[in-house]
Parts: C-alpha cells; structure tokens; sequence
C-alpha cells in the first residue's frame, strides 16, 4: 500500500473489549477521537458458535485493514469508528443487531446468507446496502431490481457453476458428466440450498444426476448421509456446503465409509485452515473452491504486520494473518473503505445508506487502484454499477498439503449464460411479487 493512499499520517487507537450489561450480544468498540471527524461502523460478527473458527477471521481481518487505514491519517482524516454486535450466526440475533443500531448502518455485512434474507426488506426500507462477499442473494447481482443487496464477488450461482465446470474437466469434458452420480450434502438453509437451480439445469444439459442431502444446523452430525452418499447412491463425486466446523466432519466420516477423498469438493466456505485443520492427516489432498490470494506476501497485509502488529493492536492472534479467512476480511475491509471513500468524495460528511450505496456503485478496482492499495493478486480487478452488483466471476481451487494451500487450478468460470438466465428469471419473480415495474 502505497502511502499516497492517504492524506496525513496520524497514529490511531483502536478496538478494545467490553460486554453490553444486560444482553446476550458482545459489543467491542474502538474509542472516538475527540474533535475528529469519523465515520461510526456497525460490525455484525460471530465469534460465538460452531461457525466462529472461520468466521472471526473474516471479521479481525476487516478490523485490521481499517485499524491499518486509522493509523495513516484515515480517509482523508476521517477515521473509522467500529462496533461489534455478536450474533454467533443466529439469524434472530442478526435482526436484533440490526435493530440495536438501525439508524446507524452505513452498510451492512453479517457474512450470512441467512441474515441477509432475512434483513432484505429492511434494507430496502432504510435504504442501506447489504453485502455478502462470494454469497447472499444470488440474484441480487442485478442492482435494478434489488438496488440494495449486492453478493459483490462470485455469486452462489457462480460458485455452483464453476465447480461443476471443474468436475467435468477433472473428467475429460462436459460429455463425460453424462450418467455420473453428484451428492451434495449441504447446511439446510438459505445458503446451503443456493445451488439448487444451478444444479438443475446443468444436469439437464449435461446429462448427470444429482441428489441432494440436507443437513440440519449446525451440520455437525453427517454420519448416516454419507452411509447413503458412498453405500446406497454410489457417488461419483460429492459437494460440501457447509461451515465452520461441519466442514471439517465429512473428513472423518468419508474415512470410516470408504469415499474417496479426491472425489471430494468443497465450496470456498469450507476452504480456509481453520475449516480442516481439525481433521488433521484425513485432511491432506482435500479440494475446495477459493477466490483470492492467500498468505502474508501482499504489500498491504506486509503493513499489516508491521504497523498493526507492530504496535500490538491486531485484532486476532498474529499467526491467523495471512490465512484464507484472515484475507478475505482484509479484501472486504478494502471494498467498505472503497465505498466510503468515494461516497465522501461525491457528497461530503457525515455519510448515510444511501450514500455508501452509491459509492459502491462507483468502486474501480483496476490494476493501477490495487497496486495502490498493495492487493494486487490479493483480489481480482472489480467495477460496479447501479444495474451490475457484481457476482457474475470465476473462481480457482485449491488443495491441502498437510501444512498450507496449494492454488491447483487455473481461474475456472461459471457458465455465464447458465448463471445470467438464472438471474434474470429469479428477479422478474421479485419484481412481480414485489409489483416492481
């Protein structure tokens, strides 16, 4: 990251604990800065529960990038003021979370499916913007109909669509699914069922069949799915969508029934160290999708380090830097910044929903704007619009050696006319149950 990113260098405090009396939900703030300008920054969070391992890393890498921003002068001197609310990804304590600062949300990221779902509505009425990087509402790529939700990277759709495009080169070619058996055994929610129309229609095009199996919250018992997947179904490959910890079981279970490991996918939600780690050997050679870079190589996670860390006041242990999770805090934290920036730029302080959606819409993330921010590699180039919300992207695949990730494939696209069709018919649904003209 180059400093000319920022406008005066001024050292910043940052976050520092505290429980909020009388509630179930934590709170963590960063202190104000008296006479300062500043922008105040709702986080929900889960640091709590069986999806916390991944999940907290996600939100400190965010805390970090913005701690790292606060510490070089901030956004042209205006620091951001953030505030964890703790749902531990329940999606009635996201709504809770919401509630305790609606007024406040400049823009809102749970990293929820569920919760965004369930937020929609809301947002739409506040006129805030919802973001689930890489998930979300799939068809919420389209900005005119859903002009307050936005999946901002690689949709579900995409997702589901480029790792059955990875498969069916693993295979020899698209005429190679025909006949093949796929199981996917998934969370039973919002986020786990996402691929289903993909699915469907790839499976009417290319011949092959699949099943699905639906795994109750929090997917940690699978024994009896994968009794089925490998002994009664005879899967030729299965799928994971799951999260957190029930990423992580499918190793086990698929030992004790003799389903081979190299005809296993996981989604980039179940991709990052703290996902298998727990498996320990079983884990070693296991596949899952990702859609940016990993490790502590990228210039703006070297200042990180060495600013951040260096005045011990990281957000996370130091040794989680650099991870899958870790990373896409720290990319997500640069699109908020980005869509506070030019939100700033174009209507001046203070700053509302309306507002940082529309400097979202303006963000350009070309190869020159992420050399500034010492990312390139970090994340793809990205261009928004207020009919294009982004989604529509490919993404890579990555194996576990034992020790670290290895990228083993070459950015792998969805079926673009397949992921476009869906996302045309499911917002015309909206729009007429909505009554949107």
């Amino acid at each position: 990251m180059k400093k000319k990113l920022f406008t005066r260098n001024a050292l910043g405090a940052l976050a520092v604990g505290l429980v909020a009396a009388g509630s179930s939900l934590v709170a963590t703030l960063s202190p104000t800065w008296a006479g300062e300008s500043e922008i105040f920054h709702p986080m929900m969070v889960t640091r709590t529960g069986p999806f916390a391992s991944a999940a907290s890393g996600v939100s400190s890498g965010q805390q970090d990038y913005f701690a790292l921003v606060n510490m070089n002068g901030g956004i042209d001197g205006t620091k951001i003021r953030w505030e964890e609310c703790d749902f531990g990804y329940k999606t009635p304590r996201a709504l809770e979370c919401y509630e305790r600062y609606r007024g406040d949300w400049k823009i809102v990221y749970p990293n929820s499916t569920p919760a965004i779902f369930a937020l929609a509505e809301r947002l739409n009425t506040d006129e805030v913007l919802g973001i689930n990087i890489a998930g979300g509402r799939s068809e919420s790529s389209d900005g005119e109909t859903f002009p307050f939700l936005s999946p901002v990277m690689l949709n579900f759709w995409s997702q589901a669509a480029s790792t059955i495009r990875y498969i069916a080169e693993l295979e020899g070619g698209e005429a190679n699914l025909a006949g093949k058996k796929i199981a996917f055994i998934h969370i039973d929610n919002a986020y786990g069922r996402q691929p289903f129309p993909i699915f469907d229609a790839l499976a009417e095009m290319y011949g092959f069949e699949w099943k699905s199996w639906p795994l109750g919250w929090p997917a940690l018992e699978q024994s009896a799915a994968w009794v089925e997947i490998a002994r009664r179904y005879h899967a030729d490959w299965a799928i994971q969508w799951n999260y957190g910890q029930s990423c992580n079981v499918p190793m086990t279970e698929m030992k004790k029934v003799g389903f081979p490991l190299e005809k296993f996918i996981g989604t980039l939600w179940c991709g990052s160290e703290e996902d298998i780690l727990p498996a320990g050997d079983l884990a070693k050679g296991y596949i899952s999708a990702n859609y940016h870079g990993v490790g502590k190589e990228f210039p703006v996670i070297q200042e990180i380090i060495e600013q951040v860390y260096g005045a011990e006041k990281g957000n996370i242990e130091e040794d989680r830097v650099g991870t899958v999770a870790y990373n896409r805090g720290v990319l997500t934290g640069i699109i908020i910044v980005e869509a506070f920036r030019n939100a700033i730029e174009e209507y001046g302080l203070p700053l509302d929903g309306r507002k940082v959606r529309d400097g979202f819409r303006m963000i350009k993330l070309d190869d020159a704007r992420l050399a500034e921010l010492g990312a390139t590699g970090l994340l793809p180039p990205l261009a928004f619009s207020p009919t294009y919300h982004g989604g529509i992207d490919p993404q890579l695949f990555q194996q576990w050696d034992g020790e670290k990730w290895e990228t083993i494939s070459d950015w792998i696209p969805p079926y673009e006319d397949v992921v476009k069709s869906q996302i045309e018919k499911a917002s015309a649904e909206y729009r007429a149950q909505t009554q949107q003209q």
